[in-house]
């Protein structure tokens, strides 16, 4: 089979398509035939080594010291079931998936394997295999912040910095859909997008200085990171929670440290990977309550074109990979 492979760290060329073996599906895994994936910055991240400040040395020991350990990356798909193991019950040869390896990788070739209890659900009829493969890391990644840690609540004022890209759009669908008021901060050019979504206001960072506006907010959600927590507390109303969620280490641990006023609080974790958060983004896909920003889609062969956009920091949404 096909496959994207990075072996070394370093710039969008260090991706190259090669051959690799088809893998087996054991006793209770499906073989996946990849219809579509995604290059996200998560993906980009790790292919350039371009980790959080203060999390690289923890990030390679974790990943692979000078490249990736598990080379081929990727983290969600769209697919065909091509093969089931004996123990299989749950799908069927033919069935038509979407699947999130996650942090295990490996969705950027044409076959995937991945266990019947992992993240696998079925796809609705109503998504195309593009708009499917683009559900998971962005959705998965805002459900587990807004829902799991910051708990936000209907009626609450959430402010998302860095609304347009993946975890951006996917968590102000899902703060719509719970009936919060949503202040959008991204660049003008998106404004459009943010608001037929569903912000409420949206402000563009290149024209307007947020942090001077005199607003307060009930949970800010920071998925740039490039600015200390630090300045985003004072815009905290009492018991408000900041979720920063690309903060460099030594922000984080700044910020921890200092004791907090009026019941406020920083929230960090690592996202979920649950098949059960998965078919519920699924469903609401299905009930057409959330969907899959496509930002642009590329050819399998054209991967590290697609990094190298992802790269620029101006997508919208997700940026697809399409396998014949």
């Amino acid at each position: 089979m096909k496959a994207a492979v990075c072996h070394r760290y370093g710039p969008p060329e260090s991706v190259e398509i090669k051959d690799m073996p088809q893998p087996v599906p054991q006793d209770r895994e499906l073989l996946i035939q990849v219809k579509a994936t995604t290059v996200s910055s998560g993906d980009c991240r790790i292919r350039g080594a371009n980790f959080p400040r203060g999390f690289g040395p923890l990030a390679r020991l974790a990943l692979g010291w000078s490249g990736p350990r598990k080379p081929v990356l990727g983290t969600e798909l769209s697919g065909i079931v091509q093969a089931v193991g004996r123990d299989v019950t749950r799908f069927k040869v033919g069935d038509h998936v979407i699947a999130y390896p996650g942090i295990k990788a490996g969705a950027h070739a044409e076959y995937c394997v991945m266990p019947e209890d992992g993240a696998v659900v079925m796809k609705p009829a109503n998504l195309s295999f593009s708009e499917a493969a683009a559900l998971g890391f962005g959705g998965l990644t805002a459900l587990y912040f807004l829902r799991d840690r910051a708990k936000l609540q209907a009626g609450e004022k959430l402010l998302i910095i860095g609304a347009s890209g993946a975890v951006g759009v996917a968590a102000l669908q899902l703060a719509k859909e719970w009936g919060a008021e949503i202040t959008a901060v991204a660049s003008g050019r998106n404004a459009e997008l943010l608001r037929s979504l569903g912000a409420s206001h949206v402000i563009d960072y290149t024209q307007t200085d947020f942090t001077k506006s005199g607003a307060r907010y009930d949970v800010i959600l920071d998925t740039v990171g490039v600015v200390n927590p630090e300045t985003y507390v004072e815009l905290l109303q009492k018991n408000g929670r900041l979720v920063p969620i690309s903060a460099d280490l030594f922000h984080i641990l700044n910020s921890l440290w200092k004791p907090m006023k009026d019941g406020k609080k920083i929230l960090t974790g690592v996202g979920s990977e649950r098949g059960v958060d998965l078919q519920f983004l699924t469903d609401l896909a299905a009930r057409g309550h959330y969907k899959a920003v496509v930002d642009r889609s590329f050819p399998f062969a054209q991967i590290a074109e697609a990094h190298a956009y992802v790269d620029t920091g101006r997508k919208r949404g997700s940026v697809v990979l399409t396998l014949s």
